[in-house]
């Protein structure tokens, strides 16, 4: 039999105590004091100050949501190779038989060391295919060096002269009231028959330079050029071209001229100290001889001359290198041709 169980309903005004409840978060705690309107703005500047960072700190510059944005582009843009940093120097400091990038390409001809310079300054000088822009790169033997197409067009510009100096001028600067050399190369001093094919222009006569001196007594053959490349075959210190003269002199005591004199003038004399190269020297007649030297120091042959008992009455240069004075008359000038070297 089921067993049924009353409730009982609770009597009114029951005092009977209910459970307890949590409390309610801040109950009981005094209230808030709220901010000054300026108080507000400083917090809300620091709050913005703060998310500019973030955004700073997390996309770098790119441009926030509510920022203009570029359009997408319709398709993935072509690849692209990577670029590498191209270095400013090369660093060979410590390895041996390294040497100045500059004097490198002055040893293998490809320009004079101030030109090479200036090529590496404009960014026109490749070693191993990587531009140095850097004064003072060194380099090792073995690396390749090549130069910007650029550099080869403003070398192929200057221009080289080949002059026959009469008496009375002298081969560098002015000096004790005589002309420069230089002021012969004009328009109406070019010779005829100039073949160069180069036609005269006022830049060739900027930095136009002698290679070589040839004193105010002497004529013949004298080099002027733009050129350092050329300067440094025939005057530099390792230079090994050869220049020929032919002197007319006589004795001093009016007798012919010893052999062991003749001797001396190809092997043994000295100036200033200084012992002479070895050079070629023969009669070529009674009273003319043939110089052949690889070298040009100061009055040289007169004073070789005067060394042995001779005096020069005249001294006429007549070839450099491979490159001969021809029939260029006195006072006159020329082109190098482009087939011409003078080694």
């Amino acid at each position: 039999m089921a067993t049924t169980i009353k409730l009982k309903k609770p009597a009114p005004g029951s005092t009977e105590p209910r459970a307890p409840r949590a409390p309610v978060r801040g109950a009981g705690s005094a209230p808030r004091k709220r901010p000054t309107l300026s108080q507000a703005q400083a917090q809300r500047a620091e709050r913005e100050a703060r998310y500019q960072e973030q955004l700073r700190q997390r996309f770098g510059d790119k441009p926030r949501d509510d920022a203009p944005r570029k359009p997408r582009p319709t398709a993935p843009p072509p690849a692209r190779p990577r670029q590498h940093p191209e270095p400013r120097a090369i660093e060979h400091a410590e390895v041996p038989g390294s040497m100045r990038l500059s004097k490198r390409m002055s040893e293998l001809g490809i320009a004079s060391r101030r030109e090479a310079d200036e090529w590496i300054a404009k960014g026109w000088v490749r070693v191993d295919d990587q531009v140095v822009s850097e004064l003072g790169s060194r380099v090792v033997p073995g690396q390749r060096i090549t130069v910007d197409a650029k550099a080869k067009f403003q070398q192929a510009q200057k221009g080289t002269v080949l002059l026959n100096k009469p008496i009375g001028y002298v081969s560098g600067q002015a000096e004790d009231g005589y002309e420069p050399a230089v002021v012969l190369v004009t328009p109406n001093n070019q010779w005829r028959d100039d073949r160069s094919g180069t036609r005269f222009l006022r830049e060739h006569l900027r930095g136009l330079a002698p290679a070589g001196r040839l004193d105010i007594d002497s004529v013949g053959l004298l080099v002027l050029t733009q050129d350092g490349r050329i300067a440094k075959q025939l005057i530099g210190e390792d230079s090994e071209t050869e220049k020929e003269y032919l002197v007319r002199v006589q004795t001093l005591d009016g007798q012919p001229l010893p052999d062991g004199q003749l001797a001396l003038l190809n092997h043994g004399l000295e100036l200033d100290g200084e012992a002479l190269r070895p050079a070629q020297v023969e009669w070529v007649n009674d009273d003319q001889l043939r110089f052949v030297l690889k070298e040009g120091k100061k009055r040289q042959i007169r004073r070789m001359c005067e060394a042995v008992g001779l005096k020069v009455l005249g001294l006429k240069r007549v070839r450099i290198g491979k490159v001969m004075l021809g029939d260029l008359p006195v006072g006159a000038w020329r082109y190098l041709r482009g087939d011409e070297s003078f080694v």
